[in-house]
């Protein structure tokens, strides 16, 4: 009866940071594509800026 305790409770816990890992993960993801939506525009812009330069 003990161990079977031990085991329920090892694997509550276990599922508890494993749920809440895959949620930071998530969220670090998301982050991660917001910065690189602005890099892109800001690559853009300064593309475009560039091009402008040279005409002139």
């Amino acid at each position: 009866m003990k161990n079977i305790r031990l085991f329920v409770m090892t694997l509550l816990v276990l599922l508890t940071f494993t749920m809440s890992s895959c949620e930071l993960v998530g969220d670090i993801f998301e982050a991660g594509m917001w910065v690189m939506l602005i890099i892109i525009v800001l690559v853009v812009v300064l593309i475009g800026w560039l091009v402008r330069k040279f005409r002139r």
